[in-house]
């Protein structure tokens, strides 16, 4: 006999990410691998960090384009609707809550997917912390 656990966990619905359908075209790219990082989507191609996708609320709504400070301006010019992230500065954001947001994504993840060299930043070498011995 099935216990109820079982029947509960076997209908329980998956959650899809809100942004899924943004980098959806990446996906088919063997290079592309898509990461949890602090609540968010972190979508990375040939190993550098290029989109973070928020889902919370604002600053946290939208996509984070990872690219370095020097790039900013040209992306800016490239794509007004970027700003600096009102909290993570060193990002471009584009907040969900802009009329052109869907438009503006879909350009955002063309360069990443042509790998336009004002975007992406390689992730940091994440040490590993000592173990403390057992008493």
């Amino acid at each position: 006999m099935p216990r109820l656990s079982d029947s509960l966990h076997a209908t329980r619905a998956r959650v899809v990410h809100p942004h899924a359908w943004i980098w959806e075209p990446l996906e088919a790219d063997p290079r592309f691998l898509l990461r949890a990082m602090f609540g968010c989507k972190a979508a990375y191609l040939d190993g550098k960090m290029m989109l973070c996708f928020a889902a919370k609320d604002e600053p946290w709504r939208g996509v984070l384009v990872c690219t370095a400070r020097e790039q900013h301006a040209s992306l800016m010019q490239t794509l007004p609707a970027l700003t600096p992230h009102p909290v993570l500065s060193k990002w471009l954001y584009l907040p969900e809550a802009r009329g052109d947001f869907e438009t503006v994504a879909a350009r955002i993840v063309e360069l990443v997917r042509r790998r336009d060299p004002r975007v992406g930043v390689m992730p940091s070498v994440r040490r590993r912390r000592a173990r403390l011995p057992v008493k």
